[in-house]
């Protein structure tokens, strides 16, 4: 059952990233795939450290060489580290509806409502640390009062691996809504850096964009065109 609950967290994670954040990219017309190469070292350092804190001054000064504006990358990106965690968002609805089933709970509309919003209330401000995601998971249950608070050992085992795609999805969600928020507030300058000249135009789907690249966008658009029918 936990390798199950692993496995269909990590699906989710990377569908969330290539469908839905890369959706986002392409209708702010930047290339989700040659962001994710710029701050491949980070997602390196986040993957090691479960932890998506170690990263955020070098992720400011990422962005920022991306041609981001220096006050809209320091403010959004901190401010997404408390407010905007997807991974954080995910995991604790699987993992609720995963402890509910262990234990032969069913939710009634009423209850899945409380869930949502005890959810998106406890999320807000969770510590981005290694195990935070857990402990955002135990004050929701408790909150709850519905399921058992010993069920919460039988997740402890494996949240560190969960919490390595948690943290990963995190960082990545935060990155691409600085990048979003950036682009529609006019505060994105692509000649900031000549250094990142040619990166840049990749991320803009331009003639320097890999014929991999294109093809992986291309393949995501056919996929949204496939489902929304």
């Amino acid at each position: 059952m936990l390798s199950k609950l692993l496995a269909c967290f990590y699906l989710t994670c990377i569908f969330f990233i290539c469908i839905i954040l890369g959706l986002i990219a392409k209708l702010f017309k930047f290339n989700l795939w040659s962001f994710l190469k710029h701050i491949k070292e980070e997602l390196l350092i986040v993957l090691g450290t479960a932890s998506t804190e170690a990263v955020l001054p070098r992720m400011i000064n990422k962005l920022e060489k991306i041609g981001c504006n220096k006050s809209i990358a320091g403010f959004v990106l901190p401010a997404g580290y408390a407010f905007n965690l997807d991974g954080m968002s995910i995991y604790l609805t699987m993992a609720i509806m995963f402890l509910a089933q262990i234990f032969h709970i069913h939710f009634d509309f009423q209850q899945q409502i409380m869930m949502v919003v005890m959810i998106m209330l406890i999320t807000k401000g969770a510590a981005n640390v290694t195990g935070g995601g857990f402990i955002a998971l135990a004050t929701v249950v408790t909150s709850m009062h519905v399921i058992p608070v010993e069920g919460l050992v039988i997740l402890f085992g494996i949240d560190r691996f969960i919490s390595e795609a948690r943290s990963l999805t995190n960082l990545i969600g935060n990155g691409v809504a600085t990048m979003v928020i950036a682009k529609s507030e006019g505060g994105f300058n692509p000649t900031l850096n000549s250094h990142f000249k040619n990166e840049l135009s990749s991320m803009e789907g331009g003639p320097f964009a890999t014929k991999g690249e294109r093809l992986l966008d291309d393949g995501i658009s056919t996929t949204i065109s496939s489902i929304l029918k």
